[in-house]
This record gives C-alpha cells, structure tokens and sequence, in this order.
C-alpha cells in the first residue's frame, strides 16, 4: 500500500508529517528519519483502528463467495 505523506519543518524545528488521505493522522519528529518513522506508527495505528470499528458493521450474505485479500 502507497499513501501519500506531506513533511514540513516545524517552527518550532524539527518536522510534521502529515497524511492528507487519513484525516487527523499527523505525527512529528526533531530529524526527518524519526518524522517517517514516527508517521508510519500512526498510519498503523490508524488504520487498525479504522479496520476494527469496520468490523463492527460487517454484513454476511450466506450465498457469497468469501476471499481474503493481502493489500
């Protein structure tokens, strides 16, 4: 999976990282090794906690086929 990350220095120094596609998901960092590192935790995060509400609504329908996908 590919998504899209802004990095900007701070004012402050250092950089935010910010992920347009998943609102709220911004992260920082003092050099921009630690601003990756750190934005790729909260990408995780995010979308584990995104695939478990998901879970919640899931629908089955008895006469589908069920694949499982690797993304």
């Amino acid at each position: 999976m590919k998504i899209k990350v802004y990095l900007e220095p701070s004012d402050e120094g250092g950089y935010t990282a910010i992920v347009p596609s998943l609102p709220g998901c911004i992260s920082e960092g003092d050099t921009k090794e630690e601003a990756i590192k750190n934005i790729k935790e909260a990408i995780e995060l995010y979308l584990e906690l995104y695939l478990e509400s998901v879970e919640d609504d899931v629908i089955t329908l008895p006469e589908a086929e069920e694949l499982e996908l690797a993304i």
